[in-house]
C-alpha cells in the first residue's frame, strides 16, 4: 500500500531528529508509526516540514511547502494527517485518516477552520484512549473512528534494565505545563516532609521553580539522557493532564518497568493498571500516600516491579503499525 503522512509543524525536523528534545509526542509517533510500516512491506512518503528533500531507510521525505511536488507524488492508497484536515489537499487519496492529539469540539473545529475540509474529506478519526474518544465532539467521528495505541520506541524496550535503583528518587518527565505545579505542591507538603531522603527529578518548566525539598531539574536533552534518569528512578511521578490522551511518557516508564502513581487526570488511569503496575489516586493525599508506601516497602515496589517484567515488550511498533492496517 502507498501511504502518504501530512504534517506541517512551525519547525523544522526529519528523521535525523529522531531522538531530538524538540520532537512532541505527535512527531515521535509519526517517524516510529511510518518506519514500522515500511517494514511490513508498504511504501511511505512522508510530507512535512523537513530540511530538504531525502530518503531516510527507503522512506521519502519531501518538504510540504514547496510548490511544485511531482504530481505523481501525490497519490496515495491512504493519506494520513497530523491534526489538520486540510492538508489532505496536498495529495489524492481514497482513504483518509486524521491523527487527532487534542480535544476536538465543535467550537475548536470551526476556531481551527477545520470543519469546511473536515466534510469535504471525510476523514476517520483516531482515538487514542477511551478518555479521548468520550471527550471528543461526536461531530467529529461522523465519518467513522479507529481505536489504536501507541508503542513507545524500540530504544526503551531494549535498554537493559538497571539492576542499581536509585531507591530515593522519583521522576516526572511530562512536559512541565502538564500539571508539574500541581506535583510540586503534593511533594512539598506530604511526601518530601515524611521522607526527608527522598528526590524528584522534573522537566525544565519555562518559569523558575523552587528548588527547596530536594527538587532538581532535568535539563531538556536527548531521549538516551533521558532513558538514562528514568530507567534509574523508583517511581514515576505524574498527576496527568487534560491534554493528555495516550500519554508515551507513562508508556515509556512501564517499559523501563518502573511503578507509576497518577491521578489519573486525562487518560492517565488507563496507562496504570491499579495495584498492579502502579497506583491511580483518588485525591492528592492518596497520591502521596501510595508513593510513601512504594518507598517504603521494597516489598511492595518489587511485586510492582515484577508485574512490570511480564508485561515488557509485549506490544511494539511492529503490532501498532499492524493493527493500524487491519482496521483500514
Amino acid at each position: 500500500m502507498q501511504i502518504c503522512f501530512l504534517d506541517n509543524t512551525k519547525f523544522q525536523y526529519n528523521y535525523k531528529d529522531k531522538y531530538s528534545p524538540k520532537l512532541r509526542g505527535a512527531e515521535t509517533v509519526l517517524i516510529n508509526l511510518s518506519s514500522a510500516l515500511a517494514k511490513i512491506g508498504h511504501k511511505i512518503t512522508i510530507f512535512n516540514n523537513c530540511y530538504k528533500n531525502e530518503i531516510f531507510d527507503g522512506i521519502e521525505w519531501i518538504n510540504i511547502n514547496q510548490k511544485d511536488i511531482p504530481e505523481n507524488k501525490k497519490a496515495c492508497d491512504l493519506a494520513i494527517s497530523n491534526g489538520d484536515t486540510s492538508l489532505f489537499e496536498k495529495v489524492k487519496s481514497s482513504k483518509k485518516v486524521l491523527f487527532s492529539h487534542s480535544i476536538q469540539t465543535i467550537e475548536k473545529f470551526i476556531r481551527k477552520k477545520q470543519f469546511y475540509s473536515y466534510v469535504k474529506h471525510r476523514p476517520r478519526i483516531v482515538f487514542l484512549s477511551n478518555y479521548h474518544k468520550h471527550k471528543t465532539s461526536k461531530i467529529c467521528s461522523l465519518f467513522g473512528y479507529l481505536r489504536l495505541n501507541w508503542a513507545v520506541d524500540d530504544m526503551f524496550i531494549n535498554h537493559k534494565l538497571n539492576s542499581v535503583i536509585n531507591k530515593e528518587q522519583s521522576i516526572f518527565t511530562s512536559r512541565a505545563d502538564r500539571n508539574l505545579d500541581l506535583l510540586l505542591d503534593i511533594w512539598n507538603e506530604d511526601i518530601f516532609p515524611n521522607f526527608k531522603t527522598a528526590k524528584l527529578l522534573v522537566t525544565k518548566p519555562d518559569k523558575k521553580i523552587d528548588q527547596k525539598n530536594n527538587i532538581v531539574i532535568r535539563e531538556l536533552d536527548t531521549q538516551e539522557k533521558m532513558l538514562k534518569s528514568l530507567s534509574m528512578s523508583k517511581i514515576f511521578l505524574v498527576p496527568g493532564h487534560k491534554a493528555e490522551l495516550f500519554c508515551l511518557a507513562a508508556e515509556e516508564a512501564n517499559e523501563l518497568c518502573i511503578p507509576t502513581v497518577t491521578l489519573g487526570i486525562g487518560c492517565l488511569s488507563e496507562r496504570v493498571q491499579h495495584g498492579k503496575t502502579g497506583f491511580v489516586a483518588k485525591n492528592n493525599k492518596e497520591f502521596s500516600k501510595f508513593v510513601l508506601d512504594i518507598y517504603k516497602n521494597e516489598n511492595l515496589w518489587n511485586e510492582l516491579r515484577k508485574n512490570l517484567i511480564n508485561k515488557r515488550g509485549a506490544y511494539k511498533w511492529i503490532d501498532a503499525a499492524k493493527e493500524f492496517i487491519s482496521k483500514i
